[in-house]
C-alpha cells in the first residue's frame, strides 16, 4: 500500500519516527514523505492538510497519516477536500473501526496528545484494516457521500 505523511511544524517529528520505523517494520508499504520538517513555525496544518489529500484523491497515495499538535486541525482541514475521510484517531479501536466502518482514507494524529508509540500503535492499526463492505456500513458511507456531493465540497 502507498501511504502519504505530511506534517506541520508541531507534528514533523512524529511523523518522521513514524515514517522510520513502519520502513524498519519491513511489512512492504510504500511511504510516501510530504514534508513538514519542523524547522519553519509559519508550517500551517491546512498546506500540509491539502498535500497530502491531494495525494489521496489523486490515487499518488492510497491512505494518508496527517499530523499536527492536536490532530483537531488536520482532521478538519483534510475533511473539507471532496473524497477525504479523516479521524483524528488517539487509541486502536478507532483507528481500525474508522477504515473498517466508514473507509477512512486519512488517519490525523496530535504529536502533543499521543506519544510515539501509541501513535505507532494506531497507525498500525489504521494499516491493518480494510472496508467491510456490509450493506450496513456500505448503506451508512453513501449517505455520507451523498452529504459530500450536496455540499459542492472542492478538491
Amino acid at each position: 500500500m502507498r501511504i502519504a505523511f505530511s506534517a506541520d511544524h508541531a507534528g514533523a517529528a512524529l511523523k518522521d519516527e513514524l515514517i522510520e520505523r513502519l520502513a524498519g517494520a519491513g511489512l512492504g508499504h510504500d511511504l510516501i514523505d510530504l514534508g513538514g520538517d519542523g524547522s519553519d513555525p509559519n508550517d500551517d496544518y491546512p498546506d500540509f492538510a491539502r498535500r497530502l489529500g491531494e495525494a489521496v484523491v489523486a490515487g499518488t497515495a492510497e491512505r494518508g497519516v496527517l499530523i499536527c499538535g492536536s490532530g483537531v486541525g488536520a482532521s478538519v482541514a483534510a475533511n473539507k477536500m471532496r473524497g477525504i475521510r479523516a479521524a483524528i484517531c488517539h487509541d486502536t479501536y478507532s483507528a481500525h473501526q474508522g477504515v473498517e466502518h466508514d473507509d477512512m482514507n486519512v488517519l490525523t494524529l496530535g504529536a502533543r496528545v499521543l506519544g510515539p508509540e501509541p501513535a505507532y500503535e494506531c497507525v498500525l492499526a489504521f494499516l491493518a484494516a480494510t472496508f467491510s463492505g456490509e450493506p450496513r456500513h456500505r448503506r451508512r458511507l453513501d449517505k455520507v457521500l451523498a452529504i459530500e456531493a450536496a455540499s459542492g465540497k472542492a478538491v
